[in-house]
């Protein structure tokens, strides 16, 4: 048996899927968390539960609603799971009525009941059941109150076989005998309900109308469509608008009688709060406020003691342990040097950073479950519309403050073709984690408590460039048509220790899985590179096939502060991962027991040149994944080159110019 799970976004919809399949996928409190379609099986194994994209209505405008349509085209499930808000229940209630018209069993879920009651609402459950016609459980899908009744109510066969909803709209005249006719053109063509197809068709459901292209002729659609248009045209209304209006009517009446709205209004607090945070003069600095406090956490105060604890653990104890245990073993000088000097020096390297790694993402789960993402969007949405964009932009880039790869996949929420793409392009300009270890070298090196500041300035500088490139691609190669931006404010909301950690070893699992596979792989690669050299086996670095490779880039990079092909073989291998940088590093310079690689730096690198060198990091190519993804997205080969090469040129461009202004007012 599969069962669709759907419902309007922000309802809970990932939750509850969670804790029905006893599995985890990211949740935030926010819009667009799913962008494409998750499967799972029920705990009692007595079915599939397919968790689709949040959608408000089933006539797509995005390609994560046609993820939607096109499901419900396949009509493989043998029920559906609506997920209601009960705060907003006019609102979810449209979808509702559209789900019914689908014609499958549909099993409602009445989630956020504590939120209603903290808005001054009560919902008559019972009563909502029976004006749906069909079983509506309340449930909490944050806290899993009422998800085992759920589960079983939805997966008995019997109450499924018999079980017609009671809730019919009649449309009118002009929409009724309009599905008489497509019933009898469509008898015996087809499994879906006609009466369905039918009024998605007149609703301006592209995706309905091409499916039906195949059972029937274009002519006849549009002379249905025509005759249904002219007809409508007459009492001054669309079919579309007919259609909304009486569904609008229907929802009205049956939340006049199910729901009572108390003396008690909504907490004024939430209010007080959207005043302060979306406000277009305050709302900016605050989100800047939000940041730094962020990297203070990370760095200052927590981060860089536990990330010190590790280094010591690592770089002694382990090193001085493994040593030790090889030589005892009589390892060869060859196997001594791969594991020191190679996967313990290259993967160890970038572990180190795992504590600061986990605080970041912790922080950033947290604003997420809050509820104040989505504020952040609505404050940027001026300023990127102003740039070719909208809000809705700024969320996909969140989320690739975290991984790039997830913020491509989540532009799918943006309606227009154009946007989309732009927001894409622009994504990898977005700080990752991956390279947030390089930024703990050398803040560690040579910035100290100011390191909080010099990152929130990388953020900040990532932030303008997407704007200034979003100008100039949208004035140039990317004119097209503009989306208008809405976006629903969930609650506030104080998160769960519980779905704070989840959320966060969710995200920081993904560092730990390259630091065993890509990185691991990498840094015996790189270690092999050291080692060989045209003079043969264990040669000098400096005349390791490495440096052959690094020494070709030194002079291209010199007018950056960092000509040196040690940086160059370094930058090389960032296109594997960002991580894997920091793995090099660790190998090519070779460090001494008694020293670490960011006391090294110092001797290296002067502070210009390290944020130089940090810069040309944050805006260079995107990594191998994110650039699949990018084709993957926008299926151009000739897309994915243009991310690697207008990145490319920027990154050299502004390193440059910080370097060489920065030696001109004697920085350096």
């Amino acid at each position: 048996m599969e069962l669709a799970l759907l419902g309007n976004p922000n309802t809970g919809k990932t939750s509850l899927f969670n804790h029905l399949t006893g599995t985890y996928e990211y949740v935030g409190n926010w819009n667009g968390v799913t962008v494409e379609k998750k499967i799972g099986t029920l705990k009692n194994k007595k079915a599939i539960l397919v968790d689709l994209p949040g959608v408000y209505s089933l006539t797509p405008i995005s390609e994560e609603e046609a993820v939607v349509t096109k499901y419900l085209l396949e009509g493989k499930m043998s029920r559906i799971v609506n997920i209601i808000d009960a705060s907003q229940l006019k609102r979810n209630l449209l979808l509702s009525i559209q789900l019914i018209e689908y014609g499958k069993p549909v099993i409602f879920a009445l989630n956020m009941i504590d939120i209603a009651k903290r808005n001054g609402k009560s919902i008559d459950y019972p009563l909502l059941a029976t004006y749906l016609g069909a079983t509506t459980i309340a449930i909490s899908a944050r806290k899993g109150n009422g998800c085992e009744e759920l589960s079983r109510a939805s997966t008995i066969k019997q109450t499924m076989e018999n079980e017609e909803h009671t809730l019919s709209i009649h449309y009118g005249e002009i929409i009724e005998e309009a599905i008489e006719k497509m019933t009898l053109m469509l008898q015996e063509k087809t499994d879906l309900s006609i009466r369905w197809l039918t009024i998605q068709l007149l609703d301006g459901n592209a995706a309905i109308r091409s499916f039906l292209t195949n059972p029937l002729t274009k002519q006849e659609i549009d002379s249905l469509i025509n005759d249904v248009t002219i007809e409508c045209e007459k009492i001054g209304k669309k079919p579309e608008q007919v259609i909304y209006l009486k569904r609008r009517e229907v929802v009205d009446q049956i939340v006049q009688r199910v729901e009572v709205i108390a003396d008690k209004k909504r907490m004024p607090i939430s209010d007080n709060l959207d005043y302060l945070v979306t406000n277009k003069y305050l709302g900016f600095p605050i989100f800047i406020v939000f940041m730094y406090l962020l990297f203070m956490m990370t760095f200052d105060w927590f981060g860089t003691p536990l990330s010190d604890l590790l280094d010591y653990f690592i770089s002694d104890l382990l090193t001085n342990g493994v040593t030790s245990l090889l030589t005892s073993l009589q390892a060869t000088d060859f196997i001594k040097s791969l594991v020191i000097d190679g996967i313990i020096a290259g993967v160890g390297g970038v572990l180190v950073f795992v504590p600061q790694i986990f605080i970041l993402f912790f922080c950033i789960s947290f604003l997420e479950d809050s509820g104040y993402m989505s504020r952040v969007a609505l404050v940027m949405d001026k300023w990127l519309e102003n740039v070719g964009l909208n809000g809705k932009a700024f969320i996909p880039m969140i989320i690739g403050f975290g991984c790039n790869v997830p913020g491509v996949m989540a532009a799918r929420t943006i309606e227009t073709k154009k946007e989309r793409l732009l927001t894409i392009l622009l994504l990898p300009l977005m700080s990752c984690s991956a390279r947030f270890p390089v930024y703990a070298l050398f803040i560690g090196a040579f910035f100290g408590k100011n390191g909080a500041i010099i990152v929130l300035s990388l953020y900040i500088l990532s932030i303008v460039m997407a704007l200034l490139l979003a100008k100039l691609f949208s004035s140039t190669i990317l004119k097209g048509e503009k989306s208008i931006f809405l976006i629903e404010l969930p609650p506030y909301r104080l998160p769960s220790i519980k779905v704070l950690w989840k959320s966060t070893w969710d995200k920081g699992k993904g560092f730990l899985k390259k630091a065993g596979t890509f990185i691991f792989a990498g840094s015996v690669f790189i270690w092999l590179l050291t080692y060989l050299g045209p003079g043969g086996l264990d040669v000098k670095m400096d005349q390791s096939f490495l440096a052959l490779i690094g020494s070709v880039m030194a002079p291209v990079l010199a007018p950056l502060g960092f000509g040196t092909w040690e940086a160059g073989a370094s930058l090389l291998t960032g296109f594997l991962a960002k991580e894997a940088i920091i793995s090099a590093m660790n190998i090519i310079y070779a460090v001494p027991d008694t020293r670490s690689l960011q006391h090294l730096m110092g001797e290296v690198y002067t502070p210009l040149a390290s944020y130089s060198f940090m810069v040309f990091i944050l805006l260079y190519i995107p990594c191998l994944a994110t650039l699949a993804t990018i084709y993957k997205e926008t299926g151009s080969k000739k897309w994915s080159a243009f991310s690697v090469g207008y990145a490319l040129i920027l990154a050299y461009l502004i390193s440059f110019v910080i370097y060489q202004l920065g030696k001109w007012i004697g920085l350096n």
